[in-house]
């Protein structure tokens, strides 16, 4: 199979700095936080709004590749499981998708709420939350 390069066009600016003590999920105490762009691709966001929901695709650069399955929330009590039916960060390709509304934008960066990533992951895009198919 061929192999795929890719650039991050940002980073996250978060007070979260340790992986085991980062909330599971961005509605489970995630504090506010920055996605941080590259100058080169500042053009790429100049029409970002606050209240606006996008998703954020980060590379969990902290992740292991080498897992395919685990215990749901660390918990060995729970039946181990492929990790495409989970959202660990453990995996073959540790692409994050957090799903987070604007509450800031600046020149060079847009501040969010309920992003669960820590501080240096690097961003990959951001994509708009798409309304149902009539909207779009």
């Amino acid at each position: 199979m061929p192999t795929y390069e890719l650039h991050p066009v940002g980073r996250v600016e978060s007070p979260l700095t340790d992986r085991d003590r980062a909330p599971r999920q961005g509605d489970e105490g995630a504090p506010p936080a920055r996605v941080v762009f590259r100058p080169e691709v500042r053009e790429a966001a100049a029409d970002l709004e606050v209240g606006q929901e996008v998703l954020v695709l980060t590379w969990l650069h902290q992740g292991r590749r080498d897992v395919v399955a685990v215990h749901p929330r660390g918990d060995p009590d729970r039946p181990r499981q492929g990790v495409f039916s989970t959202r660990s960060p453990d995996r073959p390709n540790p692409i994050g998708l957090h799903p987070v509304t604007i509450v800031g934008v600046d020149d060079d960066a847009i501040a969010v709420g309920n992003l669960e990533a820590i501080d240096g992951t690097p961003v990959l895009d951001v994509k708009p939350v798409l309304g149902p198919a009539h909207e779009r």
